[in-house]
């Protein structure tokens, strides 16, 4: 198959070179690939057709992010959902890196350290969660499964010190607690599991309570040797960008308030949701800085 270049796509169909980009960039062209910085696209492509402005709907934020990572726009709020996302819940389970070095590997794919040390482990967990949050996005629309969870903990856990001796994507060999709590058996992990997704996925259109309700059983089961936070904590984002609810992150002047509200989540929900809505304030903030619709009713 011939392929042909942008500016020869852009005369052919008498358009702007940076449309044919973006219909590149948002998969509009079927085939077209980019190598190194040049799109290919097919000779016999056709061009898409365009709705009319007044009838197209808003864009969502999953919709901005895919642009906005396939395009590699710096400084969007894609970058900074990478960048606060991944330092922020690392941060929860201990690791070391600032957020200034969570940055600086992102940006430049390297880490400086001045006098002090630290732990490769926080190093790799941080590369690797750059690449959950992008198969999040990726798969946002698609139903929660065990695969899918599973895959999450695969790539977030993968050469880490543990990963030969623990089951890297794939349930607990050995049991754990959380606190002084007792979490599911291994042995009954999988039956629970199974039994959560089923009753989560039941509901066609989710909340921001039922998304909670998941992540507080997900932790009760604990299913995984290591890396279970984390995991919950993507699972939840990804599950707000499929409901188009506002998502938000844990940071650490409320990681507090968020272990309170799962302790109490039984007794009283209000103690979680109250600690989600106003991370969701903060995330709103970004929303509007960076001129992103979002639902107002949730």
């Amino acid at each position: 198959m011939k392929y042909l270049s942008v500016s020869e796509i852009a005369k052919l169909w008498n358009i702007s070179e940076r449309s044919v980009r973006n219909y590149c960039a948002d998969g509009k062209i079927p085939n077209a690939f980019l190598k190194g910085k040049t799109w290919n696209i097919p000779e016999n492509a056709k061009k898409p057709e365009r709705k009319n402005k007044h009838t197209d709907k808003p864009k969502t934020l999953l919709d901005i992010l895919k642009s906005e990572r396939n395009n590699k726009i710096k400084g969007g709020i894609y970058h900074k959902i990478q960048i606060d996302l991944t330092y922020n819940s690392n941060h929860i389970e201990g690791s070391k890196l600032t957020h200034d070095q969570t940055r600086y590997i992102y940006e430049t794919h390297s880490i400086g350290l001045e006098e002090n040390t630290v732990d490769v482990d926080d190093i790799i967990e941080t590369v690797n969660h750059f690449r959950c949050i992008d198969l999040i996005i990726d798969k946002a629309n698609s139903e929660l499964s065990e695969s899918f969870i599973k895959k999450l903990h695969h790539i977030l856990k993968t050469g880490t010190k543990n990963s030969e001796r623990f089951a890297v994507g794939d349930y607990k060999k050995y049991p754990n607690i959380v606190g002084n709590n007792e979490t599911t058996k291994p042995e009954n992990v999988s039956e629970e599991m199974k039994k959560l997704l089923k009753s989560y996925n039941e509901r066609k259109t989710k909340n921001l309570t039922e998304i909670l309700d998941f992540h507080y059983h997900f932790e009760q089961i604990h299913p995984f040797q290591d890396g279970n936070g984390r995991v919950g904590r993507l699972i939840m984002f990804k599950e707000c960008l499929k409901n188009n609810i506002v998502p938000f992150i844990i940071y650490d002047d409320i990681k507090l308030f968020y272990y309170r509200g799962l302790n109490e989540w039984k007794r009283e929900r209000g103690y979680l949701t109250d600690t989600a809505k106003s991370a969701q304030d903060e995330f709103k903030e970004y929303l509007e800085y960076f001129k992103i619709g979002y639902r107002k009713d949730i």
